[in-house]
């Protein structure tokens, strides 16, 4: 793969060479490769099909994770969100000790202690990471789902952009059958707060139980606005916006 460079850029195919446009910039590649033919039948590529298998059990599984939070997820995310969670499932799936080569699942390795530890604190936004915004402790109620964060003073403790003058709290509680793609997903109601000297001591409890059978996320986000002539406006079209999984069952 190379990179284009030069006064002229452009895309599409040349010469069995194809020019196209990433978030990384203008590539470069050539045409060719093994037919899909021999992908599919050949033994010599058993390890590239099993290898396939996987890759696309662990896309479809962060699809339905980000699907299942959408509602958040839509507010707090950065351009890399796909392809990072997709790593961390690969990770997870590696942990399936009951399939065999080529047909592990994020569903299986999720029952491991390992495989929900490798998603515990992940944030959906790299670029507003939850610790480093609101660093004061909180406490998960997993039954109910509710999150009690310790009483802070916001203009203290909280690191916020310059030209916000208010936050908003959210936590979500989710079950997500991997398999299937059936979700349910219970929110808390957004409490927004000015951002002042005043003690805050957020309870965010989710409105119901969700009862679909699967793995169980609990996500907090937090969201940042400033206020012109009475209205609140989202910040930076939600750059600096955090949401984090704060525990896997």
């Amino acid at each position: 793969m190379a990179r284009q460079t030069g006064l002229f850029n452009f895309e599409g195919t040349l010469d069995n060479v194809t020019f196209y446009k990433t978030a990384d910039g203008l590539l470069v590649r050539k045409k060719g490769g093994v037919s899909r033919e021999r992908m599919l039948k050949d033994p010599n590529f058993i390890r590239a099909r099993e290898n396939a298998a996987e890759f696309g059990n662990c896309a479809k599984s962060a699809a339905k994770l980000r699907a299942a939070l959408s509602f958040l997820v839509h507010c707090a995310k950065d351009s890399k969100l796909s392809s990072r969670l997709i790593k961390v499932f690969l990770e997870v799936k590696t942990l399936d000790s009951v399939n065999t080569r080529g047909k592990r699942t994020v569903a299986q390795g999720l029952t491991t202690s390992m495989g929900k530890a490798k998603l515990k604190d992940f944030d959906f936004n790299r670029n507003a990471k939850w610790h480093s915004i609101l660093p004061v402790p909180y406490s998960l109620d997993v039954v109910t789902g509710t999150v009690t964060i310790t009483d802070f003073i916001p203009l203290d403790h909280l690191t916020f952009p310059d030209g916000a003058t208010h936050f908003s709290l959210q936590c979500a509680y989710t079950h997500v059958d991997l398999d299937s793609g059936v979700f349910e997903t219970s929110y808390s109601a957004l409490v927004t707060y000015p951002i002042s000297n005043d003690v805050v001591g957020p309870v965010l409890m989710p409105s119901g139980l969700p009862t679909v059978v699967g793995a169980k996320f609990y996500v907090v986000f937090i969201a940042f606005f400033q206020e012109v002539n009475g209205r609140q406006e989202r910040f930076y079209n939600g750059l600096y916006n955090a949401l984090r999984i704060i525990e896997v069952l």
